[in-house]
């Protein structure tokens, strides 16, 4: 049967090998080997569930022929027969990779059941392994949606970049989601069960992103009332990202090149050197290259990070996405708001592929949180888009609802809604209508509804 476990059995005396394929041959596909040079040959040509092989043989003994196969891939199960005198090293065996061993003779109701229990580990191992490969290759990259090839190239950098040690430079403008890049290639390095942390170098001065890096000493300035680690040191044996790394100044670009090349720093105010196995992911939305030809950017601290380049491309460039990405925070938002938006009309969404998206995955994501929070029906059509994305496409639309609507009380009644979703909270309000507060208080006494909010 096709199904059949395959056993492959190694020894030298041919009476053994006959006598065990015959014992065991109406359970399993039973294969023969008289040495180890020969089950060697037997293994490269197909797959083999269970080697069971003797210890003692001339030429290649058992315990060599099990290093030399559980180098490879994929690996057996080995179980070892041995004669009593050699119980010693088939013990031995059993710590360096052998399932378990038998004497001889061999009981064969012994066999039979450790041949079950080989059996079921070797299910559940490749069950695992098969679990943990589906999470790396699905989850690894969960938070990244889409199938456009663009996006396939991505996937494809990421799984070869992982691996290895090498410094990445995620490329792409704002909200095409390169954090997300970053935290997909630690997920899948060898450095997964280590730390991944997140520094947004645009966030923070010179000052408090020198000693956010690199740490300080206790009274190294005004305010430092005890010793700091910073987060070089914290991301030790892990990953750290720096996000928007054009955005540091050259003071700071040396202190990074530094520990690039040498893996060692000092906090602010102190002189001990502190050595760090950390690797480092940046990502940027600017042109580094123009940088470094404008004299804005380092070029030694530019080839060190351009290792490796994964570019996210913009929205518009994988417009076949944005179903995808739609149906996703769709699914994301519903649960959230406890909503059941079924989807999209096919205006609605030709409507929104149409669009370019300046503010990409992010300005997505936030459009559809909008329309289901502010939906009026169990699906999202032209109306439920703001009036800001349809004057983006060019799209000027009549809104239905019982008649003709204008523009105008189209918007009045979408700001009525948003107000009374968010409890009259005006910033709320704003970034549920993608508009700024200051707009909203604008149209609020535009159209009246001081009082209503």
């Amino acid at each position: 049967m096709a199904d059949q476990p395959t056993i492959l059995v190694v020894d030298d005396e041919k009476n053994t090998r006959e006598g065990l394929s015959r014992a065991l041959g109406r359970r399993y596909r039973i294969l023969l080997a008289e040495n180890g040079q020969r089950a060697l040959e037997v293994l490269a040509e197909q797959p083999v569930d269970v080697v069971l092989s003797d210890v003692r043989m001339p030429g290649m003994d058992g315990m060599t022929l099990m290093k030399r196969v559980l180098a490879r891939s994929p690996q057996p199960t080995f179980i070892l027969l041995t004669a009593y005198g050699s119980i010693e090293s088939a013990v031995e065996a059993t710590k360096t990779g052998a399932y378990d061993f038998l004497t001889k003779p061999v009981n064969l109701q012994h066999l039979e059941h450790k041949l079950q229990q080989a059996l079921r580990s070797r299910g559940l191992e490749l069950e695992n392994k098969n679990l943990r490969e589906e999470l790396d290759t699905r989850f690894g990259m969960e938070n990244i949606i889409g199938e456009s090839a663009a996006m396939a190239d991505v996937f494809d950098s990421i799984r070869q970049v992982s691996p290895s040690r090498a410094t990445v430079l995620v490329e792409g403008e704002s909200g095409t989601g390169k954090e997300l890049v970053a935290h997909a290639v630690h997920r899948l390095s060898p450095r997964s069960n280590g730390p991944f942390i997140p520094v947004h170098c645009a966030a923070l001065s010179e000052s408090l992103l020198e000693s956010e890096l690199f740490g300080h000493e206790k009274g190294a300035f005004t305010g430092a009332i005890e010793r700091r680690r910073g987060r070089f040191e914290q991301a030790d044996g892990g990953t750290l990202f720096l996000d928007e790394i054009g955005e540091i100044e050259p003071s700071i670009q040396v202190k990074i090149l530094r520990v690039l090349e040498e893996r060692r720093f000092e906090r602010v105010g102190g002189s001990q050197s502190i050595d760090v196995d950390v690797r480092l992911i940046a990502a940027t939305n600017r042109n580094l290259k123009a940088m470094v030809a404008a004299g804005e950017f380092r070029e030694d601290l530019y080839y060190r990070l351009y290792v490796v380049a994964i570019t996210m491309p913009p929205l518009r460039d994988r417009r076949t996405d944005i179903p995808l990405l739609i149906h996703h925070y769709l699914s994301v938002f519903n649960e959230e708001n406890e909503k059941q938006i079924e989807g999209l009309t096919p205006d609605a969404l030709d409507l929104l592929g149409s669009y370019d998206w300046p503010g990409n995955v992010r300005e997505l994501r936030n459009l559809i949180e909008r329309m289901v929070v502010m939906a009026r029906g169990p699906r999202l059509t032209v109306r439920d888009v703001p009036i800001q994305i349809r004057e983006g496409t060019g799209q000027i639309v009549a809104v239905r609802k019982g008649g003709e609507h204008s523009l105008q009380e189209a918007e009045r009644t979408m700001i009525q809604k948003a107000l009374k979703s968010s409890d009259g909270n005006r910033t709320r309000a704003a970034e549920l209508l993608g508009i700024s507060r200051r707009t909203l208080h604008r149209k609020i006494n535009e159209y009246g509804l001081r009082d209503e909010s």
